[in-house]
């Protein structure tokens, strides 16, 4: 008999990450995958399943207008009670740290339903920052039976907090989607990407939409895009624009009417990891492009004043730099330099994964399961 293995996620970021695993266990003869989307954010996750052909069998379409995290954990929280008791997985698969993430696995828990944690083990040791992320995980981290760390130092966060759970290493899955997505002769589906010439200026891809960053912190990085769009006519900017109304509201004020700014809609995961590739180098205040543009050799200046994603620090291919206008604009300019520490920053071995974890992650899953002897070889950086 096969094992029903759950897969539940609803957000974009979520979707990117689960997505390749999906595909995975698709391709394996003893599970039987079923996926179960929230659709927590509802056009960005469309675009996502789209693009890697993952077709959910449940989808409790919750997103509404100015929903609250209270809004989301309640009609997340009892719309999978309905799916988990309809389906009796052996085990639900939950992703990281998003308010879905944290209400499947409630919702698993009072159904005593197994719960693994992929990407398990980040930490920024702050509950307001990243908010509500850093809660959700931890909280997920106390109630799952095994847990999928991408790195040692993940592993070690969990052990530290007394996690008597199976914790497997596993690397990201973020750099398997990438295997996926990313082609020299691609083809943007942005009409405005189409466009752009990557060779005439240097690109700088930039993001900004995180909770904690709204208000002075935000007005703050959006003047520092303006100013280094202003000052430096050789420099690109390209941001694609959370749908969040704030961020919207905030990136038109600053940022319309600069002919070497691009705002866009917020791309596809091929567009996005496709960009990335092209860029020079990429200023964010997300967390999974901590991951991704270091596997592409794009330095990453970290828009906030912590990460719990502290191995690409570590390897020298992230820099956590705040909030600050006068700091932004120098870090930034320092890059644009294109002196010692672009390059190092550049070259800097990315200590996330080899493009293999997915194929981890459901060995992994099988041995727990007790559908194989051993588990996968724990994925270690070079």
């Amino acid at each position: 008999m096969k094992r029903k293995v759950m897969s539940v996620f609803g957000t974009r970021p979520e979707a990117n990450k689960m997505c390749p695993l999906v595909k995975e266990l698709e391709s394996r003869e003893e599970i039987e995958s079923i996926v179960c989307v929230t659709a927590q954010h509802r056009e960005m996750l469309d675009q996502m399943l789209a693009a890697f052909d993952v077709q959910p069998q449940y989808d409790l379409d919750i997103m509404e207008k100015q929903q609250t995290l209270t809004t989301i954990t309640s009609k997340a929280t009892l719309g999978l009670e309905k799916v988990l008791r309809e389906v009796k997985p052996d085990i639900v698969l939950v992703h990281g740290d998003t308010t879905t993430t944290f209400a499947a696995a409630l919702a698993a828990f009072y159904n005593h339903v197994a719960i693994g944690h992929v990407e398990a083990g980040l930490r920024s040791f702050d509950l307001q920052s990243p908010y509500p992320e850093e809660a959700n995980r931890r909280l997920v981290g106390v109630m799952a039976d095994v847990h999928f760390s991408p790195t040692v130092n993940n592993a070690e966060n969990l052990r530290r907090e007394n996690i008597q759970a199976p914790i497997f290493i596993t690397g990201n899955t973020a750099i398997d989607a990438l295997k996926l997505t990313v082609k020299d002769d691609y083809t943007f589906e942005c009409p405005a990407l189409q466009t752009l010439d990557f060779s005439a200026r240097k690109v700088i891809a930039i993001t900004a939409h995180r909770r904690e960053n709204y208000g002075e912190p935000m007005e703050h990085i959006m003047a520092a895009f303006a100013y280094l769009a202003k000052n430096h006519p050789d420099v690109q900017l390209v941001y694609p624009v959370h749908l969040s109304p704030y961020v919207q509201e905030i990136a038109h004020r600053y940022l319309d009417g600069l002919d070497n700014v691009l705002l866009t809609e917020p791309l596809g995961v091929t567009d996005m990891h496709n960009l990335l590739a092209r860029s020079y180098m990429v200023m964010t205040d997300s967390g999974g492009l901590q991951e991704e543009a270091p596997a592409l050799g794009k330095p990453v200046l970290v828009l906030r004043r912590e990460t719990e994603r502290p191995e690409a620090v570590a390897a020298g291919t992230v820099r956590v730099i705040g909030t600050e206008e006068a700091v932004i604009i120098a870090e930034a300019e320092e890059l644009l330099s294109g002196g010692q520490r672009y390059q190092s920053m550049a070259h800097a071995v990315n200590p996330y994964g080899d493009g293999f974890a997915c194929r981890r992650i459901v060995d992994d899953l099988l041995y727990f399961l007790g559908e194989a002897e051993q588990p996968a070889e724990n994925f270690c950086a070079q």
